[in-house]
């Protein structure tokens, strides 16, 4: 499939049908997560992968989770994470983002919806799951097969500002 098919196709799911992910389809969402680039290729995080119910409502004291089936809490690693010398700015939320990303277009690939949860409490989630002190919850990612029809992928024309209003060549 063509890349921007599949990114025009992907759209945040909150209604998931009641089925279970199948084990390969969730190998192969953590795989795409292995694959994705890092700062120095430092890889400084961590996938707390939840499919059983009782994570999963456990989960949902820090989040919405919409019922989905599955969900995967992307933890960064404060004791790995790259830091740029010139103004000390580490890497650790783009490194977990670039893995979120990689995630949700394979879970779009396989058929499946996703949601990126921001609006989530670390604390709960820290104390929920026995999270370490050097470890930091970034990103919450639901999983699941879609409930009700999808977003039209040509929801971009309309929906995104053009590249003319976002875009700046050579200078501001």
């Amino acid at each position: 499939m063509d890349f921007l098919d599949l990114a025009r196709r992907r759209c945040s799911v909150r209604a998931f049908e009641k089925r279970p992910v199948e084990p390969d389809k969730v190998d192969r969402i953590l795989e795409a997560a292995r694959v994705a680039p890092t700062a120095r290729n430092l890889q400084p995080y961590r996938l707390l992968v939840l499919d059983e119910p009782d994570a999963l409502a456990r989960l949902s004291k820090a989040c919405r989770t919409f019922d989905a089936p599955l969900a995967i809490v992307v933890i960064g690693d404060n004791n790995e994470v790259w830091v740029r010398p010139y103004d000390a700015k580490d890497s650790l939320d783009i490194d977990a983002s670039i893995v979120t990303a990689h995630m949700m277009l394979e879970a779009e690939d396989l058929g499946l919806g996703s949601c990126w949860v921001c609006s989530f409490r670390p604390e709960v989630v820290r104390a929920e799951f026995g999270v370490p002190g050097h470890l930091t919850p970034v990103n919450v990612l639901v999983f699941g097969y879609p409930s009700g029809p999808k977003k039209s992928p040509t929801r971009h024309d309309t929906e995104r500002r053009p590249l003319s209003e976002t875009v700046v060549r050579n200078h501001f």
